[in-house]
């Protein structure tokens, strides 16, 4: 999977741009899809997602470049969840922060969350009686008390519930709720957590081969009155339908791909994970269902011509969160479990539910006191700045991300206009939501994803891959798209891989990073001529993705990685020289709490920022040369040449993104509330939230900071003032 793809000149820069560099008139789709049928897989036996006879088909969206794409200035959150609860646990604080900027809301739950039918009440001497149309209703009342909070009002505020037809004669609950300009919709498919041979239910809906179905749950005091039925392609078809209906410009749901977790089986079992991975088997389920049914979407709508859905996809760790550091601080910690108090609720409630108030094992001091502490962290499955952005010879901005699954680009209408052209479709996918970047000696950018190379249930192909889109000229159109492969032996290892990063050294070779299947670190070296080698393990072990990659003024590359404890290293001795990691690096720093940010400081020093667990407090450590995080240790940890300082005005959580312009930090993150905050030369300039992290852009000695917003929109920042950022050692 190392060779390039090479057929008829497919350009993905050839598409109209509006604002752009002119541009050929876009290729037929008929001539396009069979030029990129090597890398997608269309064709009978190639490395994508065609399927053997007889399996289950696998949704595809037409991998061709310069299709329109549905523009919305209306923002629509779309929540994909397994059970009642998920939202609240993985997804907060970023459902909370778009519901306060009045974004409405509609949160699919794709099981009833019946489990074994026991609401357990803590203290109570008599186990309850199992009744799971009983503790369905209870769970959703719980929600329901939960959202009304997040919206402001009393729990206890009433709800319109109805029914609301679905494709293929199904139907399911809906309950609605307004304050004002701001709307949740909970939407209860309610299939059955378990089949009647106890196994887990969702996991064989996508797994059986022989294609199984099941029967949704009527819980009590609901105004069904009859279950559906929901097979394979059932439930995808019914995802389809309502992203069809609600048109969301965000997509969120849980991880498909989760880390290889080696536990033992009782460790497993008490921690509710599944065989080998680090998450519940309905998580890993409703999130593959998920993203298959945003292909299928995709695919339907730009089917004879029609336009790409204008959406964002985010995904989020699950029980992962067990294993890591945590990273909310307290204050964001404190208003995230407080909502998961009215949703566990209390049997002496007088909500008006004669099931239940809530999920009675949840509320009270159990959020913070559970030893799992899954409400302790967010973390995404993607992590990184979206967009990417770099800025052009004649002072615009130019922006690069994924709506619909696919590589699109922005481009400002002038310099410094702070207006955006409207995207332009440079094909690919379907692709994870984050894109890793690196410009080449002449100017030319290189974009990578991470590609759904493949997936499908039922004993489908399970695939992910390393793609690049590679640019013609500074600021110009692109190659085809080429594949790299990924560095796994197995389909299922691929599925494990993070996020591309790619930076540039100084003999001009570009290096190219993932987080690997074992949590160290794999690479691909483009030489100066183009040509590609194979796929390195540079090991490493327990790091999280989101990782960064810098060339320093020497031109060595480095790359660091939040490890378990401590920061993980790699660079070279010098430029062209080997990529190794540096042992010892992972316990000299203190531990991140979340991804580390390494800036290039003058004579080869590199400037580290990060948060420890569970603080809002924002430190720096700069290390001197390679082997700086390895120099002698000083009394708490740090290297004795590197003393760690505190920054101030940068209080929040979350990754920041950095970078060194005029001898001083200009940094961009947020804030405790979620809000963007820029500080350094911006003197503190502030705006409402973004999806995920913004970036940083350096053109010249000005600075700009790119993110999203909720309607899948690029919105930029620039600073203003001349303040600095203050520090101060520890």
């Amino acid at each position: 999977m190392h060779a390039a793809i090479t057929p008829a000149p497919v350009r993905p820069g050839d598409a109209p741009d509006p604002g752009g560099d002119g541009g050929a008139r876009r290729p037929r789709r008929r001539t396009v899809v069979a030029a990129l049928s090597v890398l997608i897989g269309i064709g009978a036996g190639a490395a994508g997602c065609s399927m053997p006879p007889g399996r289950t088909s696998v949704p595809t969206a037409d991998p061709a470049p310069g299709m329109p794409i549905a523009g919305s200035r209306r923002a629509q959150l779309m929540q994909i969840l397994a059970h009642p609860d998920d939202d609240l646990y993985f997804m907060n604080p970023d459902t909370q922060q778009m519901l306060d900027a009045g974004v409405p809301l509609v949160c699919v739950y794709v099981t009833a969350g019946e489990h074994n039918g026991r609401n357990l009440i803590p203290g109570s001497a008599a186990p309850p009686v199992a009744d799971r149309p009983a503790y369905a209703s209870a769970r959703h009342q719980g929600l329901r008390q939960a959202y009304a909070t997040l919206l402001g009002l009393d729990k206890f505020t009433p709800w319109t519930k109805g029914v609301a037809a679905l494709r293929g004669d199904r139907q399911a609950e809906i309950n609605t709720l307004t304050n004002g300009e701001r709307r949740v919709e909970l939407i209860f498919l309610n299939l059955p957590m378990h089949t009647r041979r106890r196994r887990n239910a969702l996991p064989g809906l996508w797994k059986d081969r022989g294609g199984i179905g099941v029967q949704s749950v009527v819980p009590a005091d609901s105004p069904l009155r009859r279950s559906s039925p929901y097979t394979y392609d059932g439930l995808i078809d019914v995802l389809v339908g309502l992203m069809e209906q609600y048109r969301p410009t965000v997509v969120q749901t849980l991880d498909p791909d989760p880390d290889i977790q080696h536990s033992d089986e009782r460790t497993r079992k008490k921690d509710s994970e599944q065989p080998g991975y680090s998450d519940h088997g309905d998580h890993t389920a409703t999130a593959c269902f998920s993203w298959a049914a945003m292909i299928r979407w995709v695919r339907d709508a730009t089917g004879d011509g029609g336009r790409v859905p204008g959406f964002v996809a985010t995904s989020f760790r699950g029980y992962y969160n067990r294993h890591w550091p945590k990273n909310l601080p307290p204050q964001v910690l404190k208003t995230k479990a407080s909502h998961l108090v009215p949703y566990g609720g209390d049997p002496d409630w007088a909500c008006g539910n004669p099931s239940g108030c809530g999920d009675y094992a949840v509320g009270g001091v159990r959020p913070l006191r559970n030893k799992k502490g899954w409400v302790r962290s967010t973390h995404h499955r993607y992590p990184g700045p979206r967009p990417v952005a770099v800025a052009e010879k004649d002072g615009r901005l130019t922006a690069y991300g994924v709506l619909g699954l696919r590589a699109v680009r922005w481009r400002e209408t002038a310099p410094g206009s702070r207006r955006w052209t409207e995207p332009t479709d440079l094909g690919g996918g379907p692709l994870a939501p984050v894109l890793g970047q690196t410009a080449l000696p002449d100017g030319r950018l290189l974009l990578f994803g991470l590609r759904f190379a493949a997936i499908g249930g039922r004993g489908a192909e399970n695939r992910r891959e390393i793609v690049l889109l590679e640019q013609t000229v500074r600021g110009g159109g692109f190659r085809a798209w080429n594949g790299l492969g990924n560095p796994e032996h197995t389909d299922d290892r691929s599925r494990r891989l993070g996020v591309p990063v790619a930076v540039t050294g100084g003999d001009g070779r570009v290096h190219l990073f993932v987080r690997n299947a074992d949590k160290g670190i794999s690479s691909r070296i483009r030489a100066a001529d183009g040509s590609w080698g194979g796929w390195h393990d540079l090991g490493g072990s327990d790091v999280q993705d989101g990782l960064s990659a810098i060339a320093d003024s020497k031109g060595r590359v480095h790359i660091f990685a939040a490890a378990r404890r401590g920061v993980h290293h790699w660079t070279q001795d010098g430029p062209g020289a080997p990529v190794t990691f540096r042992a010892g690096s992972g316990g000299a720093l203190p531990t991140p709490g979340d991804e580390v940010t390494a800036v290039p400081l003058p004579a080869g020093r590199v400037e580290l920022y990060y948060r420890r667990p569970a603080s809002a407090r924002l430190i720096s450590v700069t290390l001197d040369g390679p082997g700086g995080a390895d120099a002698g240790h000083g009394e708490a940890g740090a290297p004795a040449a590197a003393p760690v300082r505190t920054t101030a005005g940068m209080d929040g959580y979350g990754p920041v993104g950095a970078v060194s312009v005029a001898g001083a930090p200009v940094l961009v993150g947020r804030d405790r509330t979620g809000r963007v905050q820029l500080v350094g030369r911006a003197g503190g300039v502030r705006r409402p939230g973004s999806l995920d992290s913004p970036c940083l852009v350096v053109a010249g000695s000005s600075v700009a900071a790119v993110g999203m917003d909720a309607a899948a929109q690029p919105w930029v920042m620039r600073p203003v003032g001349t303040a600095t950022v203050p520090v101060r050692a520890r």
